[in-house]
């Protein structure tokens, strides 16, 4: 944390529909991970700037909740029509502080394009149901409401898909939002907090704070907070639950991944290659649904080694906005030194480097590494057990399908897993036996559309309610209504018969 030099502009929050600074001077550098040097700087907050927002979205919050849902879905649509007008504009700031490619920051914004085409759907998504006469002259029905005030803190590898998953559905519930993005990549939100202004949303519903454990420590603790949104590492996903919870809060904290791909005998092995190579080393590895795991079955590990390596050393690392780049840098110094500490106890555990990402020539003084293969690496082994997130994929070798299996449904943790054969049988039985929240066949990474929920499996997720189209139910409460009328029904005649009817 610095004093920001005067050169270096600064990223403010955003409150009450306007940018907003803090009550202090305190910033910290934002480095651009493709050359190690800061292009901007970002003010930092804690309890006096979280204060600031919560009170802008309370006040905020009650007009918002009578607002009819279609017209919040038109200010939904509105903003959506900017995203894709600004679609090159997103790509461009992911890419300058977060450091992927622009490929993959342009796929970052259409699944984030995608989210809100969901959420503006809330009229239908919100409908509650009804029975009649469930006693006599008794009726009952159920609807559900906005929480009021609800908070998302968000991770640095997506900039505007989760952020954009998040409180678009709880902006169309009704709710007011505040927004905590990684004070990594800050840019993002602020000009997607822009883009809601442009679009009609009224001043206090979506605030954008920045800052550290403070600020989080401060949502999670605020009594007008209703609910915590999180995504992020699982350590810190479990101590937040358990804090928000401990508050009283509706709290959906999503962890980490160890997601495996199993290659079958009879799969096209080009087609798994392929597959594992763009999973596994797509922005840089930094993604909660990455391929870290492969798993070899019978004898297809060799050729798929092979292939996979072919592959690997074809990959071609460098700046995230440079013409042939598939892979841009990772997010800081010190995730380089993880993934470098990663192999080095690798090769001392039994693993076999077949392409050696610290050999990788580094362009620039930026945070580079290249992608990485280790084989026969082993489930007790360092490498397989720690979340990397880096481009790192380790191969697993084992005799049949239940092995695969039970190596899978071992781990920990449940975000995803994949399996490439040619067996619509085998597939059925991975599909409905592996232990996980989103399952591909045939699909490297698989991540739903948004109009299916999202979540993983055990250290994966902790709350019952995940992103997507499972948020309509986290950002709102429900309520069942039992009405029975006793007046009487003045001005009917007691023999009266419907005209027509005789």
């Amino acid at each position: 944390m610095t004093t920001t030099p005067v050169h270096l502009e600064t990223v403010l929050h955003w409150i009450d529909g306007a940018p907003a600074a803090s009550s202090g001077a305190e910033t910290a550098e934002i480095p651009d991970p493709a050359t190690g040097r800061a292009v901007r700087a970002v003010a930092l907050g804690g309890t006096d700037i979280v204060d600031r927002a919560v009170a802008s979205a309370r006040a905020a919050a009650g007009a918002w909740a009578a607002t009819p849902s279609p017209a919040r879905a038109t200010i939904l649509l509105a903003f959506r029509a900017l995203l894709v007008e600004h679609g090159e504009e997103l790509a461009s700031i992911i890419t300058a502080e977060q450091g992927k490619t622009l490929a993959d920051a342009r796929g970052e914004v259409a699944r984030s394009i995608e989210a809100v085409e969901v959420a503006a759907s809330a009229v239908q998504q919100l409908k509650g149901e009804y029975a009649e006469q469930v006693s006599r002259g008794v009726d009952t029905y159920s609807f559900r409401q906005p929480l009021g005030v609800c908070a998302g803190i968000t991770p640095f590898n997506f900039p505007v898909m989760v952020p954009v998953s998040m409180f678009a559905a709880a902006i169309a519930c009704g709710n007011a939002f505040v927004l905590k993005p990684s004070e990594r990549v800050p840019s993002a939100s602020v000009r997607l907090a822009e883009f809601l202004a442009q679009a009609g949303l009224p001043g206090g519903v979506f605030n954008v704070v920045h800052g550290g454990v403070d600020a989080v420590h401060a949502l999670i603790d605020h009594p007008d907070v209703a609910a915590i949104s999180f995504v992020g590492s699982t350590p810190v996903a479990r101590e937040i639950y358990r804090r928000s919870a401990a508050a009283g809060k509706k709290v959906q904290a999503l962890g980490g991944a160890n997601n495996h791909l199993v290659v079958m005998p009879d799969a096209d092995l080009d087609a798994a290659a392929d597959a594992l190579v763009s999973a596994a080393y797509g922005a840089a590895g930094q993604r909660c649904m990455a391929i870290t795991v492969a798993v070899a079955v019978g004898d297809v590990a060799d050729q798929l080694v092979a292939k996979t390596a072919q592959r690997a050393e074809a990959f071609r690392t460098g700046p995230g906005d440079a013409e042939g780049s598939d892979m841009g840098p990772l997010i800081s110094k010190a995730a380089v030194e993880r993934v470098r500490g990663a192999l080095d106890a690798a090769e001392g555990q039994g693993g076999r480097v077949v392409v050696d990402g610290r050999a990788a020539e580094a362009p620039g003084s930026g945070y580079f590494i290249g992608p990485s293969l280790v084989d026969h690496v082993t489930t007790d082994s360092k490498l397989y057990r720690d979340e990397i997130f880096g481009p790192v994929l380790s191969v697993v070798r084992v005799d049949d399908l239940d092995e695969a299996l039970r190596v899978v449904n071992a781990s920990p943790y449940g975000n995803g897993a994949s399996i490439f054969t040619a067996s619509g049988a085998a597939s059925r039985h991975f599909a409905h036996h592996v232990r996980a929240g989103s399952v591909g066949i045939n699909v490297p990474i698989p991540v739903p559309i948004s109009w299916f929920g999202f979540g993983g499996w055990g250290d994966s997720r902790f709350g019952d309610d995940g992103l997507n189209y499972d948020a309509y139910r986290f950002y709102t409460r429900g309520k069942v209504v039992t009405q029975r009328w006793t007046e009487p029904r003045r001005g009917v005649r007691p023999n009266f018969v419907a005209a027509g009817s005789q």
